[in-house]
C-alpha cells in the first residue's frame, strides 16, 4: 500500500508541475513501470480489454482510480469508446476524421484502421500531425465527417471563435464529439478574463490552464455556433455493475453536435 501511495503522490506531482507535451512523451513509460503494482482483475478498461486492482490516480488533484495503466484512458475516453463501438459505424464507414488534441488511448488505435482518413492537431502535442490555434484552422470548408474536441475549449481564449471554426470545416451531416469539464450545479459558464493567475485560475475555474467553467449552459453555447446537439447517457444502456467496471463517471453525458 505504501508503495501505491507513493505512486499517487508522483502522478500529482507529474500532472500540476509538468508541462503537457513531456507528460504525453513519457507518460507510457511512467504507466509501464506502475503497472506491475495494480495487477488484478477489479476494474476492466473497455478500449484495451485489460483488467487491473485499480486504475491510476490522476488531475492535479490526485483523484484515484482514473487512469488506465495499459492504455491511459480517463472516464471520457472509455465512455467515447464504448459510444463509438456499440452506437456508430466509425470502424465501418469510410470517413474523414479530424482529431483536436489527440489522445492516447485513440491516435495510434485510429492510425490502423483503413476506413479512417484521420489527421491530429493541437497547438504544440508531440503526437499531432499539424499544430495550428483551433480559433484560425488552416484547413477548408465542409471537410471532414467526423471531429474530435474534447477538454480543449476550456483552455481556449474565445470558445465562440473556436466553435464557429470547428463548425466550419465540417461536411453537411457531420458530426462530432466535443466534451468540457462541467459543472452541473451551475447554470451559467463562468468566465473572467481578469483573472489570469494560474492559482486564481484553479480557484476559478479548476485548473491553472482553463480560462472558464462550463455550465449547464454549454448545450446553448453549441448551439450558438450552428450545431445540433444530441446527448448520450451510457447509464440507459449499461447496468451499474457494468459503469463500476469500467469506472465510468455516471453523471457524464456525451455530447454529440451535428452540422
Amino acid at each position: 500500500m505504501t508503495k501505491l501511495k507513493t505512486i499517487n503522490r508522483l502522478i500529482k506531482f507529474f500532472v500540476k508541475r509538468i508541462p503537457r507535451p513531456v507528460l504525453i512523451r513519457f507518460s507510457f513509460l511512467f504507466a509501464a513501470l506502475a503497472r506491475p503494482f495494480y495487477f488484478g482483475y477489479k476494474v476492466e478498461c473497455p478500449i484495451c480489454q485489460k483488467r487491473f486492482r485499480a486504475f491510476l490516480p490522476y488531475g492535479n488533484r490526485g483523484y484515484s482510480n482514473r487512469l488506465c495503466p495499459g492504455c491511459l484512458s480517463l472516464e471520457r475516453h472509455r465512455l467515447m469508446w464504448l459510444y463509438l463501438k456499440g452506437f456508430t459505424r466509425f470502424f465501418d464507414d469510410n470517413i474523414k476524421v479530424l482529431h483536436i488534441a489527440p489522445e492516447q488511448p485513440f491516435v495510434y488505435r485510429f492510425k490502423k484502421c483503413k476506413n479512417l482518413d484521420y489527421l491530429t492537431a493541437d497547438m504544440e502535442s508531440p503526437i499531432a500531425d499539424m499544430h495550428f490555434d483551433i480559433m484560425q484552422i488552416p484547413l477548408d470548408d465542409n471537410l471532414y465527417d467526423v471531429v474530435f474536441c474534447n477538454h480543449v475549449l476550456e483552455h481556449v481564449k474565445d470558445d465562440f471563435a473556436a466553435m464557429k471554426e470547428l463548425y466550419r470545416i465540417m461536411k453537411p451531416g457531420g458530426w462530432a464529439v466535443m466534451q468540457v469539464p462541467i459543472d452541473t450545479k451551475r447554470n451559467r459558464t463562468y468566465e473572467d478574463e481578469n483573472i489570469t493567475d494560474p492559482k486564481e485560475r484553479e480557484k476559478a475555474f479548476g485548473q491553472h490552464d482553463h480560462v472558464r467553467l462550463y455550465g449547464l449552459d454549454y448545450s446553448q453555447r453549441l448551439e450558438s455556433a450552428g450545431f445540433k446537439i444530441e446527448l448520450f447517457d451510457i447509464t440507459r444502456y449499461l447496468s451499474p455493475e457494468q459503469i463500476a467496471i469500467y469506472r465510468l463517471d455516471s453523471c457524464e453525458l456525451l455530447y454529440i453536435v451535428r452540422k
